[in-house]
């Protein structure tokens, strides 16, 4: 099995060596136990309310209207349905990598890969969005608050610049004004830098370098930053609805149908990735058996009840129509009812909201590679714990290398769907990856994931499914020859949902990871196809470095 692209790694022998202090099978992992459930679930906080809710909820208000708030609670059951597997795992293989590590116990070792691969595409470009989001804010309250304006060709990358220039030419407008032509040359190439970007990603990633602990405390202190200033605006919010008799913007609920409602999955599921994270430092917690499955559920409930009240509050100040466009809707709602100060304190808090997103990511993504490294998928360097601080410092630099250099030149409508992608297919494949575990009796302090039997509910739901996109169907497969990739993505899910059917009643799966599969799958289709040619492209990329390195280097090859 040595030579096996499916190499296995032992769940038993990685219990039995985390048990005796060694790390993985690999060595002492010499990194600080300080994470306990609240800590955990705080850190899952910081990485979900971000960049979401103080940025795509507007998107997703405009489409859907008030009723949004049922993508939100319909993206976070299903978010639920993985967070239960993710725990599962958790308190099975308490070791660092989280998806990757877990894939590697059940799907064998190229799968992986991929999924690694994936992860690092994940967190990359989750984090360069958010990076630029940051950079936008920032400015803003620079001009504000304290008179600052810095040159704008310092506060934007160099190809959304070139990309307006372009398109100002196309059309025939003057842009003798416009950055991309005011901008100071350097051998003839026009020198624009989205500066603060680069800035704050090289501070993260240095906070993110020197500890866990210090890395831990000044993420909470952020959460509670963020969890006092939603609470003032559902407070304000309310308040101000009811005594200015402003309900009527909450009718209609639901002005496009639910097909509005759909089409802000993506801006949605963006503001829910992230909390994934939480499984990446389970050697950084005291007990991650039982502490990390909480701290996943915990946070991912608080994170759900706080989108739905904010949703209903910026819905009910001002009508959704107006959330056309806007990139700051928390902000925008109080500038629009005359409450500019409390609008610039939102601000304020969104860049403290961006902040702690990233230092999440960052220091989740490090340690997955961490544990490539310790695998032999990638060089050892990338395993190496500092010293003094006793994170894996090398992966923690390259980490921020890999997104601190992008954010100064690229485009900032850098598609989020990229990062929805590789999240999704992280969260299939841990889901899937339960149905392989055997099955263990409950023991006291460690959870266990309840087995209900899907063998006649899945078949069920799927011919139900069926029955009410049949008209979708029937047209998707009369026009399969001039048909867009989209439908035949749906096409595709319709065959994989039965399969999955058929196998759920033959072999009685467990029925709460069948239906985190099929959520997930479903939410993946939504994503436009150009999307999924990117996340291709970059899966062939991974496979290549693959073959030519990781194969030949796995630990796993030398047993």
């Amino acid at each position: 099995m040595s030579n096996s692209f499916f190499r296995k790694k032992s769940i038993d022998k990685i219990i039995k060596d985390h048990e005796q202090g060694l790390s993985d099978d690999h060595g002492h992992s010499g990194m600080r136990k300080v994470l306990g459930v609240r800590d955990l679930t705080l850190m899952g906080i910081a990485a979900v309310i971000g960049a979401g809710i103080f940025s795509t909820i507007g998107s997703a208000a405009y489409a859907g209207g008030p009723g949004v708030i049922f993508l939100f609670i319909i993206t976070a059951i299903t978010c639920g349905f993985t967070a239960l597997c993710y725990a599962e795992f958790a308190s099975r293989v308490p070791v660092s990598g989280s998806a990757y590590t877990y894939s590697y116990v059940t799907f064998g070792e190229l799968i992986a890969w991929i999924l690694g691969w994936a992860l690092i595409l994940e967190y990359s470009i989750g984090n360069i969005v958010v990076a630029i989001s940051w950079s936008a804010y920032f400015k803003n309250i620079l001009a504000n608050v304290f008179g600052i304006h810095l040159p704008d060709y310092l506060t934007i990358g160099y190809q959304t610049a070139k990309h307006a220039y372009q398109a100002a030419l196309s059309e025939g407008k003057p842009v003798q004004d416009m950055i991309y032509a005011t901008a100071p040359r350097i051998a003839g190439i026009p020198f624009i830098i989205n500066l603060p970007a680069f800035i704050i990603v090289v501070l993260v990633t240095a906070l993110a370098y020197i500890g866990i602990r210090e890395s831990k405390n000044t993420a909470n202190f952020m959460v509670g930053l963020k969890i006092v200033v939603l609470l003032l605006i559902a407070v304000i919010g309310i308040w101000i609805i009811f005594t200015d008799d402003l309900t009527g913007n909450w009718t209609p609920f639901l002005p496009n149908g639910m097909s509005g409602v759909l089409k802000g999955v993506s801006a949605v599921f963006f503001a829910y990735i992230g909390f994934d994270a939480i499984s990446t430092t389970a050697e950084e917690c005291r007990n991650p058996q039982r502490d990390m499955p909480r701290g996943m559920i915990y946070s991912l409930i608080i994170c759900t009840v706080i989108y739905v009240i904010t949703t209903l509050v910026i819905t009910g100040l001002v009508n959704y129509e107006q959330f056309k466009g806007v990139t700051d809707p928390l902000a925008f709602v109080f500038d629009s009812i005359n409450m500019q100060k409390l609008g610039t304190f939102i601000s304020i808090s969104a860049v403290v909201a961006a902040t702690s997103v990233m230092l999440v990511f960052q220091i989740g993504q490090p340690r997955i590679w961490m544990s490539m490294s310790r695998d032999g998928l990638m060089p050892n360097s990338f395993a190496k714990i500092h010293k003094k601080y006793q994170t894996p410092w090398f992966a923690t630099i390259i980490t921020g290398l890999v997104v601190g250099i992008p954010v100064l030149f690229v485009d900032d409508l850098l598609m989020t769907d990229l990062t929805s992608i590789g999240t999704l297919f992280a969260f299939v494949l841990v889901c899937g990856g339960v149905l392989i575990l055997p099955r263990m009796a409950n023991k006291p302090g460690k959870f266990n994931l309840p087995y209900i039997n899907a063998q006649f509910i899945i078949p069920a739901l799927v011919a139900i499914f069926t029955y009410l996109f049949r008209e979708r169907i029937q047209l998707a497969v009369q026009h399969f020859d001039n048909e867009g990739y989209q439908e035949i993505l749906f096409l595709v899910f319709m065959v994989v949902a039965w399969l999955i059917a058929i196998f759920s009643f033959i072999r009685k799966y467990s029925l709460i990871p069948v239906l985190g599969m099929l959520c997930c799958l479903y939410l993946m289709i939504e994503i436009p196809a150009k999307s999924w040619l990117v996340f291709f492209g970059w899966m062939a990329l991974g496979l290549l470095i693959y073959f030519l390195y990781g194969y030949r280097k796995s630990k796993l090859a030398r047993t």
